[in-house]
């Protein structure tokens, strides 16, 4: 063996060492240099769920958003709100600018091609409970991006869903407790500017319009015994006496006396019902939740309450005694000297609010038992 020969083999397990410990300082560099590098499918978190797969999956009790990995739309200046709701094409759409309310860097649409950079996303309960899982969204959830749940109607007209918890992050409805409440109406104050009111002239006593008819409704008994001790003018398609919206507002304001009977009795659902007649210059004679809690909208002295009453025969009495009286009549009007009434105005301010509230709470948020909140 010459000595070249003897070197290199005296020379291999030293050259082999350094590579193994070169190697293991190369790994230790790279894994310490790039971190992303760390098991990163571990730590993301999961993909949101679709509706046919949150409506569909089997209940747990898992509290943890299930949300895309997607990126927060950062480069978006305007807080997007997507209207995913069904609407008919004859009505007017939502979609309005929200300077007008103060509330600025809004985008509003129904372009269901922003949904993966839409910050909020509302559906109205009623979609769900007639179409079902396939109203909904079917690509994951972005993990920034709040579901907001609308709905309008009392728990009579809608009905329980299963499969909701922890569906949606944000609730919308008439109840005060609702992270964006949106109430048919309320009052504010006058201005300089606002005509100074003056009773319109009348010539009916009670009046009522109404299109729902069903004789197992509190209101339609109600009426069936007041009928008998005071005369009242009926209108609408529950009497076969369909009108417009001209008709609506001359006959109400017609009217000493408007019947707002709520179609059904809930806590806090108070509609439009209240509103119109408010601004139109009747009393509205009220059926529906207490009076407490007519008195969170509106003054104690504005309306008749059927509860004040231990009859039908008793409230008529009260309003033939009212009807020759004119200065305690009046006194049911003395709070238009210092307030208007006004009814909400849905589409153009309703998803205003939705943005509003949105880039007020950015912080991570759901719903955990809809049902249980709203039909207990």
């Amino acid at each position: 063996m010459s000595l070249l020969e003897g070197c290199r083999t005296s020379l291999q397990p030293y050259v082999f060492r350094s590579v193994v410990v070169l190697g293991f300082l190369l790994v230790c560099f790279l894994f310490f240099q790039f971190p992303s590098f760390n098991a990163q499918n571990e730590t993301a978190p999961p993909s949101c769920p679709t509706v046919d797969c949150a409506l569909n999956a089997p209940q747990t009790n898992s509290k943890t958003p299930n949300c895309s990995t997607q990126d927060s739309p950062d480069s978006e200046q305007d807080t997007i709100v997507l209207m995913w709701v069904k609407i008919p094409e004859a009505e007017a759409k939502f979609y309005t600018d929200c300077d007008r309310f103060n509330i600025p860097n809004c985008r509003l649409t129904d372009d269901r091609s922003l949904y993966s950079k839409a910050h909020g996303v509302v559906l109205h309960h009623w979609d769900f409970e007639i179409s079902g899982a396939g109203h909904g969204p079917k690509e994951p959830r972005p993990w920034f991006q709040k579901w907001v749940w609308l709905n309008v109607e009392s728990p009579s007209f809608s009905g329980a869903i299963g499969r909701v918890n922890n569906l949606f992050n944000v609730t919308s409805n008439y109840r005060p407790d609702s992270n964006i409440p949106l109430l048919y109406g309320y009052l504010e104050p006058v201005t300089p500017e606002d005509e100074t009111f003056k009773l319109p002239a009348k010539d009916k006593l009670v009046c009522w319009i109404v299109s729902h008819w069903n004789p197992s409704f509190k209101r339609v008994q109600f009426y069936n015994e007041l009928k008998k001790h005071i005369e009242i003018s009926t209108y609408g398609k529950g009497f076969n006496k369909p009108i417009g919206k001209d008709d609506y507002s001359k006959i109400v304001s017609s009217c000493k006396f408007y019947l707002s009977f709520e179609n059904s009795v809930h806590q806090d659902y108070i509609t439009e019902k209240l509103f119109n007649p408010m601004m139109l210059g009747s009393v509205p004679i009220v059926l529906g939740p207490s009076r407490q809690m007519y008195e969170t909208h509106v003054p104690g002295e504005s309306f008749i309450h059927i509860d004040d009453f231990s009859s039908p025969k008793e409230l008529a009495e009260r309003l033939r005694h009212l009807d020759k009286n004119d200065t305690e009549y009046m006194r049911y009007f003395d709070w238009r000297k210092r307030f208007r009434a006004i009814t909400t105005n849905f589409r153009k301010e309703y998803p205003c609010k939705v943005c509003s509230y949105l880039q007020k709470h950015t912080e991570y948020q759901t719903v955990h038992d809809l049902n249980k909140w709203y039909w207990g």
